[in-house]
């Protein structure tokens, strides 16, 4: 059987921490075909993002719609976008394909990689399209305009999308880490001992080890199940090779 084919969009991270390094190294060890466009070159180290620079709007259709004629992937996850135009290429030409997003609203330094025109995009007309997007707290807050978390995640439901992951390291107050699959229908937790460092490239290696398992058949509680195991596998196991933040070990096999 041929392994079914990702499309990775996303930026590119020197570090190799995160970004499309991130996603094409977790789709490797999940057994994954990865294809992946490039949104924008960036700036940045394992400590923090200090500038990206998005690619013309015009060269990136031109790269979308030849590789879609080419070849039909099975899946779509979204990373770090860049800027406007960019977000209303991937509207135009994405159309029925399913899609995971996670929304890189600001690096794992603080710094802000998206303005609030792209963010009132993303929340409009790209979560609607989605089968499942990974929003850390803050993003949930900053897409929907609410200071309480809570509502940010109802608003989130009600304007579209089928489920939210909601993640928790970000903002972790205790000895575990508490992540939340919700729908508008339920929800499941799940909890993760907290580790002890700050990791560059986690929420990039989650979304797409999720959308891995959704390429490879699972359902969508055993895939986030799954990925959040991995994923936190990877982070114990994390290495330091810079003077920032640690990276996630992602040669760890998949169980």
């Amino acid at each position: 059987m041929s392994s079914p084919t990702i499309l990775f969009i996303g930026g590119h991270d020197p570090s190799g921490g995160a970004g499309l390094q991130a996603d094409i190294e977790t789709a490797c060890a999940h057994n994954c075909r990865a294809v992946s466009l490039l949104t924008c070159l960036t700036t940045q180290d394992s400590r923090d993002i200090q500038h990206i620079y998005p690619q013309d709007s015009a060269v990136f259709e031109a790269q979308l719609r030849l590789l879609l004629q080419d070849i039909q992937p099975d899946w779509v996850k979204i990373g770090l976008i860049g800027d406007l135009g960019l977000a209303q290429v991937l509207l135009r030409h994405l159309g029925v394909l399913p899609l995971v997003i996670d929304p890189v609203l600001a690096s794992g330094g603080g710094t802000t990689v998206a303005e609030n025109n792209l963010v009132a995009f993303i929340r409009d007309h790209l979560l609607p399209a989605t089968a499942l997007s990974t929003p850390n707290r803050f993003e949930a807050r900053r897409l929907t305009d609410c200071a309480d978390t809570e509502a940010a995640v109802e608003r989130l439901l009600v304007s579209g999308g089928q489920r939210v992951l909601l993640t928790g390291a970000d903002e972790a107050t205790s000895d575990s880490v508490r992540n939340r699959l919700l729908w508008k229908d339920g929800s499941r937790e799940f909890r993760h001992p907290l580790l002890p460092h700050r990791y560059h490239g986690s929420g990039c290696t989650l979304a797409s080890a999720c959308t891995c398992n959704l390429a490879l058949g699972l359902d969508f509680e055993k895939a986030v199940r799954k990925a959040l195991d991995w994923t936190w596998q990877t982070l114990r196991h994390a290495e330091h090779p810079g003077r920032g933040q640690h990276l996630p070990n992602r040669r760890i096999p998949v169980e």
